[in-house]
């Protein structure tokens, strides 16, 4: 379904009994609600969890949300951070954030459980620390408390792929970064990422996701006062954002638990799931009010 959340709309499916406790699982940088695994899906969806995926803004069939003067371009993007002017973002991880509110309240959920990937896991710290009476819990998957690393945006920015150069390189990212413990077939992969770009892959909506991503300030102060339980899950293979960063999170977070998962690495993959899909549900049967 298409929702129109706070003024953007959104595409968004839901799974699971309607009545169940909800779930809402929020993307990386750049990727869709098709790169979700069906086992992690379903595996939520059969464990009881009114289960809501979606894409975020500016990718897959969600809205684009340009804004003047702000540029799509990569190649803009890297000379205005060369001459010492990088542009201002176009929206903020906290307008992210409130995406996911405003999908809540279109589906009348007064309070969910949030389980966010990376960015995404950014964007459930973000809910924990201004969204508190929304949330039951937060898993954050991926993620760091802090960007540290001067160079990191040049390194997300992205450009305008044909189909077959776009499944050429979400198979390079799952070599360098994928879950060595957990591997997926090649074939798997090029199907997942024909099936993402058909949908809407947009270099531009990407960039600007990155550009937030940079701007995003450090929330290492404010997760000291989180209040709703945690769970931090992070890769012990994980070649993007180092386990040392998730360790971080769960040690700044009151009572937050951490698990560290041997053979994870940035991608959540099929054979991953049933892994995941275990560890969350049996934290959140150990945090339920």
């Amino acid at each position: 379904m298409r929702l129109e959340a706070r003024g953007i709309a959104l595409e968004v499916e839901a799974h699971g009994p309607a009545d169940g406790p909800a779930l809402i699982l929020i993307r990386g940088l750049g990727t869709q609600l098709v790169h979700w695994p069906q086992e992690l899906v379903r595996g939520f969806a059969h464990r009881g969890f009114r289960t809501v995926i979606f894409d975020n803004r500016d990718v897959g069939r969600s809205a684009r949300c340009p804004a003047p003067g702000v540029p799509g371009d990569r190649k803009r993007i890297l000379a205005a951070l060369r001459a010492g002017a990088p542009p201002a973002p176009a929206y903020g991880l906290d307008d992210m954030a409130g995406d996911v509110i405003g999908i809540m309240d279109r589906l009348g959920i007064g309070r969910a459980h949030v389980f966010g990937i990376s960015m995404g896991g950014v964007i459930a710290q973000i809910l924990a620390i201004d969204h508190a009476d929304r949330l039951l819990s937060a898993c954050i998957v991926m993620s760091a408390a802090r960007l540290n690393d001067p160079g990191l945006l040049e390194r997300l920015l992205v450009e305008d792929l044909d189909r077959t150069a776009f499944q050429d390189a979400w198979v390079a990212a799952h070599a360098e970064f994928g879950s060595p413990g957990y591997p997926m077939a090649e074939a798997e992969i090029r199907r997942e990422a024909g099936r993402a770009w058909d949908r809407g892959a947009d270099a531009a909506g990407v960039n600007r996701q990155a550009l937030a991503i940079a701007a995003a300030p450090d929330r290492r102060r404010e997760l000291p006062g989180v209040k709703r339980p945690c769970l931090v899950i992070h890769g012990a293979d994980d070649r993007l954002i180092p386990p040392a960063a998730g360790r971080e999170i769960a040690a700044l977070i009151p009572g937050a638990e951490l698990r560290i998962i041997e053979g994870m690495g940035h991608i959540i993959t099929p054979a991953l799931a049933p892994e995941i899909v275990g560890t969350v549900d049996r934290f959140l049967a150990r945090a339920a009010p």
